[in-house]
């Protein structure tokens, strides 16, 4: 988590931000709120989709194996087709997008809510749960396009505030979300959380779509090639693997605590409390956003990613401990807390090592990565806690973080900034130079 310390250039120091840096200033950008309150909206599928999934598959089949299984093969899916689904809207535009997709979404959940209440068998649910998260509305990327539009461009010094607002109202969706799923399966019908979410994709996706004053320009085929040659993928710029490998570790975070925290509360006679342990460990991430966006780093972003990964590895640690619900709330406040921290900080290096004509294709790779890495960590913290209880399910999240830590020290080098040297060269020419760790 961020912290405030002496001025000078070491890892944990920080400042306050200038006067009217904040996010005061930043939410009266023109045009902004229009996209934010649709795209706040549009936003509550990622957040309920694998809960609601879990809840009702495993409601009807009894066994969470099958139901992380569901919720990891929507995962995966959306992972795969993310990053296809950002380029399509850098090309064609957002609305052309979004209309379709969030039609598709729609019948897609309908299909497997009906599936799972006629008792069809598992493996006509794992297909159509390939649909159901290929055609997951990636209105996360979109609206971080967007700030940069109504910003002015990547180098606006609101840039970092906007990215820790971004990850502050991805959090606050995942503080909501789980909680209302939760409450409408439990107390509603089963299927009520995958209808409400589908509704709110329709809903809020179309509004979104008809926000066009901030939409980004589409982009020219010629900007993606390279003397004739196929359009090249964002993940091969400096630094997206492992920035795709802090945030598949994120994934594994979300996606072990899912399934490990309900079958946590039925173990303990607590199901009605999924959904607030679950926004709890959401909300502790919220307010360290918070807290990001309120600063101003003088340290490099390479070493407070590390510091964030090394925190986030040790917190999920503690899952393990937890014997009673108010220990795991704590202990999942204190997860949440160097979530934020880790997304904010890898964000911010896109904007330092990506052009800007692949950055909306860098952000869904990024989000894609946290679904993969949360549908790998569903299906593995399933099968554990049916076989050994929710205690061997909270050992995924610590594995998972403690790997993609490990394989970023590997890759650190990768998160160097460019040096003046290259930035005349014109590797990334509309960018300053800035500290290096």
């Amino acid at each position: 988590m961020p912290t405030s310390g002496p001025r000078g250039d070491g890892p944990g120091s920080a400042s306050a931000p200038p006067e009217g840096a904040g996010y005061r200033r930043l939410l009266s950008t023109p045009g902004v709120r229009a996209f934010l309150v649709s795209g706040f909206a549009a936003r509550q599928p990622f957040a309920m989709l694998t809960v609601s999934m879990v809840l009702l598959v495993d409601h009807v089949t009894g066994s969470y194996g099958t139901a992380g299984a569901a919720a990891a093969v929507t995962g995966a899916s959306m992972a795969l087709f993310a990053p296809r689904g950002g380029r399509l809207a850098d090309r064609y535009g957002q609305r052309k997008v979004l209309l379709p997709g969030i039609t598709l979404h729609a019948v897609s959940v309908a299909a497997v809510a009906l599936l799972a209440l006629s008792d069809a068998p598992a493996w006509a649910l794992l297909i159509a749960a390939v649909p159901t998260g290929a055609t997951v509305p990636q209105i996360g990327p979109m609206v971080r396009s967007r700030w940069i539009v109504a910003l002015g461009g990547g180098g606006s010094p609101l840039g970092a505030t906007a990215a820790a607002f971004e990850s502050v109202t991805d959090e606050l969706t995942f503080v909501i979300g789980p909680v209302l799923a939760t409450a409408l399966c439990t107390s509603v019908h089963p299927a009520a959380g995958l209808i409400a979410e589908g509704t709110l994709t329709v809903v809020g996706g179309s509004l979104f779509a008809m926000q066009q004053r901030c939409a980004p320009p589409l982009s020219s085929p010629s900007t993606a090639t390279d003397a004739g040659r196929a359009p090249r993928s964002a993940l091969s710029n400096r630094g997206m693997p492992a920035l795709v490998v802090a945030f598949l570790g994120i994934g594994t975070v979300f996606g072990g605590m899912q399934v490990s925290v309900a079958a946590f509360v039925q173990e303990t006679g607590h199901p009605g409390l999924n959904g607030v342990l679950y926004g709890t460990f959401a909300a502790g991430n919220m307010l360290s956003g918070i807290v990001c966006g309120t600063l101003k780093w003088r340290s490099a972003p390479r070493s407070r990613l590390l510091a964030a990964l090394c925190g986030l590895t040790a917190a999920c640690a503690l899952l393990w401990l937890a014997r009673t619900v108010p220990a795991l709330g704590l202990f999942a406040f204190v997860v949440g807390m160097f979530i934020a921290p880790t997304i904010v900080t890898g964000y911010s290096l896109v904007d330092t090592l990506v052009p800007q004509e692949r950055r909306t294709e860098s952000f869904t790779w990024m989000t894609g990565a946290v679904a993969l890495g949360q549908a790998a960590a569903v299906t593995s913290a399933g099968v554990l806690t049916d076989a050994a209880g929710s205690r061997c399910g909270f050992l995924v999240p610590m594995a998972g973080t403690a790997a993609a830590l490990s394989a970023v020290v590997a890759l650190r080098k990768g998160l160097r900034p460019q040096t003046p040297d290259e930035v005349t060269k014109g590797v990334i020419s509309h960018r300053q130079p800035v500290p290096v760790d």
